[in-house]
């Protein structure tokens, strides 16, 4: 056992030390020196210090106080929504990489980690089925008024006819809009090509107009504005700043368009996007996020009948926790035998390690 390597790893509600044990078991080179846990057990209370430190860096919470001793000694540290920050990375003396089970790189000061010559292996691919299928029931459920038919049955009232009568329309023959072509977005789109759209509009600052995967899935890029004026359904799948919707935005979509947000509350006027709904400027939505979680009596969302709401379950399945860990070191496997990973945060990393 003298060449495995020493591994730290950081549970938390979500993420369950059973799942690193399960998967170390897999693999026998890496060796789990110490077990910790960050936060609570209870995953509301975890929701609103998650959300702050993804908004304000891995500086706004403090990691499990034995952290600092067991880094030490550590060759690798696994985390999940632990964070890492400037003051625990300078006591990692032997430091080699930095796993973390999510696609957000808030919780890790990856500045600090270059300086050190850390790299930092993310999975942004962790929830994306998850999130992409939860995507699909949402946009189905909205448009065939799934969940108010289900409220109402379960009190034994039929129900025919909701504020779409006449309007109700198939995804089959719809122009769907996806802003966001990563590793969600792109998912969404795969999954759109067994729907029969009409059209599959892309809009994403950061993916060039000749990506593959747009030929692929049978994708148009667009720019924003063509975007939102032309799609019957939109759907947000950005996690960066740099791309918020706000009122205008809304005021381009069609009257008969419908809007789906499994991203984030933050990206989008969340005040507008509630008027343009309660005046009927927009057909309707549905939600995973919202501006406050749990969300509170007066959610201005929930006193509409043209919006489906879901309670933040999108990356929330047993495959997207479980099977991250196992995804992490096959891909540190991969950079130690001199291949590239397929998410690395800081390749600069190695050259600052010199």
């Amino acid at each position: 056992m003298a060449d495995t390597l020493k591994t730290v790893v950081v549970s938390d509600a979500f993420m369950h030390e059973e799942y690193y044990r399960r998967c170390f078991e897999k693999f026998p080179e890496y060796e789990i020196t110490h077990a910790l846990f960050f936060g609570t057990q209870d995953r509301l209370s975890m929701r609103d210090p998650i959300h702050h430190m993804e908004r304000n860096g891995p500086d706004t919470l403090e990691p499990p106080a034995e952290l600092y001793d067991a880094i030490e000694d550590a060759d690798v540290l696994m985390v999940h929504v632990c964070p890492v920050n400037r003051r625990l990375l300078a006591r990692a003396k032997r430091l080699k990489v930095i796993l973390t089970n999510r696609g957000g790189l808030e919780n890790i000061d990856v500045a600090a980690a270059t300086e050190l010559g850390i790299p930092v292996l993310n999975n942004p691919a962790h929830n994306a089925n998850s999130v992409a299928e939860l995507t699909l029931c949402l946009m189905i459920s909205e448009m065939r008024n799934i969940a108010r038919t289900h409220a109402n049955m379960m009190q034994h009232k039929w129900v025919e006819f909701y504020h779409n009568a006449g309007q109700v329309h198939e995804i089959s023959g719809s122009v769907v809009g996806i802003i966001g072509f990563g590793n969600i977005g792109r998912r969404v789109a795969r999954k759109l090509t067994v729907f029969d759209c009409k059209k599959v509009l892309v809009y994403d600052k950061y993916v060039p107009a000749d990506d593959p995967d747009l030929a692929k899935y049978g994708c148009e890029f667009v720019d924003l504005e063509t975007l939102l004026r032309e799609s019957d359904i939109v759907t947000l799948h950005v996690r960066s700043d740099e791309c918020v919707l706000f009122r205008e935005h809304f005021d381009m979509m069609k009257p008969s368009a419908y809007f789906i947000n499994c991203a984030r509350s933050h990206l989008i006027d969340n005040q507008a996007l509630y008027e343009n709904l309660r005046d009927n400027k927009l057909m309707g939505a549905a939600f995973d996020v919202y501006p406050r979680e749990p969300i509170r009596p007066d959610e201005p969302y929930a006193s509409l009948d043209n919006t489906t709401l879901s309670n933040h379950r999108g990356g929330d399945t047993e495959n997207c926790y479980s099977d991250s860990p196992a995804a992490l070191l096959t891909q540190f496997n991969r950079m130690r035998a001199g291949e590239k990973p397929r998410f690395w945060a800081n390749e600069e990393a190695l050259r600052a390690r010199g």
